[in-house]
């Protein structure tokens, strides 16, 4: 079994549980109060088997789906058998990466909660734009294929615009955050991808 289908099956199983018992719901989501208040650190990992909905949980799982075998496949490729824990090192690490901003800030807020896995998703996905820059990406609402690269610096300034706008639970930073570290250890890992991303995109 791939990482990518593990960590969907994992990640649904422990949501759609989650949707019916708000005691584990309150158990795991992130907040940066009881994190630093009880040690709960466990929860820089455990919120991202959480999801608000089943539209949360589809959306991300889809894109994981989407665009994590293409990782997986270029691992395969470049690091022979440590694919899979270099797969896992982006996907945990920019679930952790993406939220030590919002933790900072909202460390002495008891009313912050997030979850939801979009910035691992995130990570993923920059990752497999890195790695594979002349994939095209159909979104819903512009039904043209657009350069998937085209669509991650779109998606990191709306996301930079965006947390610095909303005051909510909406996780904008966390994409931005994961997006930067997927693309970071994407880089660490197989150093040519860069080299070949900027001679493909210019």
């Amino acid at each position: 079994m791939s990482a990518t289908i593990f960590i969907i099956i994992l990640t649904s199983i422990v949501s759609v549980t989650a949707f019916n018992n708000q005691a584990i719901f309150d158990r795991m989501k992130f907040n940066a109060f009881l994190i630093r208040q009880e040690n709960s650190w466990y929860r820089f990992l455990s919120y991202g088997l959480l999801h608000a909905d089943w539209v949360h949980l589809i959306i991300n799982m889809f894109v994981l789906f989407s665009f994590g075998r293409i990782v997986e496949t270029y691992f395969e490729n470049y690091l022979e058998g440590s694919a899979i824990p270099f797969f896992l090192i982006i996907y945990v690490g920019g679930l952790i990466f993406s939220v030590i901003a919002s933790y900072l800030k909202h460390k002495n807020n008891s009313y912050y909660n997030a979850v939801g896995a979009s910035g691992a998703v995130s990570a993923i996905l920059f990752s497999s734009i890195i790695l594979h820059p002349e994939g095209r990406i159909m979104l819903i609402l512009f039904p043209v294929p657009i350069p998937s690269f085209i669509f991650g610096l779109l998606y990191l300034v709306y996301s930079a615009y965006m947390s610095k706008r909303t005051s909510g639970n909406i996780g904008h930073g966390a994409h931005f955050w994961g997006a930067v570290f997927g693309i970071l250890i994407t880089a660490l890992l197989i150093p040519s991808s860069i080299h070949d991303f900027f001679y493909y995109v210019f």
